[in-house]
């Protein structure tokens, strides 16, 4: 059955003189380097790390306090455990489902695709049954979440009314390729190995890993990051240079401001549903 056979042994039982297991094994290093000097082109074109420690250092001048060592370490396993594992910044759940689903789907299909390769692209050495049954399945949750997104949850289609087949080529690289990878690998593995699913299972993945400084691949590296540094901006005090939220409730405050009793006290005027009158179709 298809789902429970490796189909990188398989590519070198087919034609072991040409995909052998070193080949493969150098495609997917070739892959990986690609990932980090796009990573690096990125940063230095960008300059986003000279931004972010610049920012780092401003707001450590406007801190109000010193985070100890503790707090700092929740602030962090707080950032991994909501922003990285969960994404709850999302706060479109259909959003956020879409997300969980490409994002898990991604790394069990890359984690898995490495260990065939590496440990078991060798026709002659058997495969455990569950990498290519979690391959199979990576690849799934990465198509479904990514078609999803794509077809009915993205900014421009849920909430522009623009139409889905509008492409933007280097903005829609990322999940174009995305989608392409998994589509491919499911077809490529279910066809028995046709060779045009192949073909366009590597050409998809390659223009996914090598076309890192032209898509959005490189922030997924840079959300957690941020993330981190804005639980601490306000932690600290320096609240990204915005201003202290007084007490509503000082007299000196309703002498500045006259209306804060009308509108904010415990009895304010019924002003209607406002932006809660219509569900946010964005994120």
């Amino acid at each position: 059955m298809f789902i429970t056979t490796n189909p990188f042994a398989q590519l070198n039982a087919e034609s072991p003189e040409i995909f052998t297991p070193g080949l493969m094994q150098g495609y997917v290093i070739l892959m990986i380097l690609f990932v980090i000097g796009g990573t690096l082109f990125d940063v230095w074109h960008k300059k986003s790390a000279k931004y972010f420690f610049e920012n780092a250092e401003s707001a450590k001048k406007k801190a109000s306090r010193q985070l100890g060592s503790a707090e700092k370490r929740g602030l962090l396993v707080k950032t991994i455990t909501n922003e990285v594992l969960t994404s709850s910044e999302f706060s479109n759940q259909k959003r956020r489902l879409s997300h969980l689903m490409s994002m898990y789907g991604f790394i069990v299909f890359v984690v898995t695709t490495a260990i065939m390769i590496f440990g078991y692209a060798d026709a002659g050495n058997s495969t455990p049954a569950i990498w290519p049954i979690l391959w199979h399945l990576g690849a799934l949750s990465l198509a479904a979440g990514g078609y999803w997104f794509w077809f009915a949850i993205r900014v421009d289609v849920a909430a522009e009314g623009k139409p889905w087949n509008k492409i933007a080529p280097r903005a829609d690289m990322f999940i174009l390729s995305l989608l392409a990878m998994s589509t491919f690998a499911l077809l490529w593995s279910i066809s028995n190995g046709l060779g045009i699913f192949f073909v366009l299972f590597i050409l998809a993945t390659t223009i996914l890993f090598a076309g890192v400084i032209w898509s959005k691949f490189a922030h997924m590296f840079f959300k957690p990051a941020a993330a981190y540094q804005k639980k601490q901006v306000w932690a600290d005090g320096s609240r990204e240079g915005l201003p202290d939220m007084p007490d509503l409730s000082d007299p000196a405050i309703h002498e500045k401001f006259p209306d804060i009793p009308t509108y904010m006290g415990k009895n304010p005027p019924n002003m209607g549903a406002g932006i809660r009158r219509e569900a946010a179709k964005h994120y």
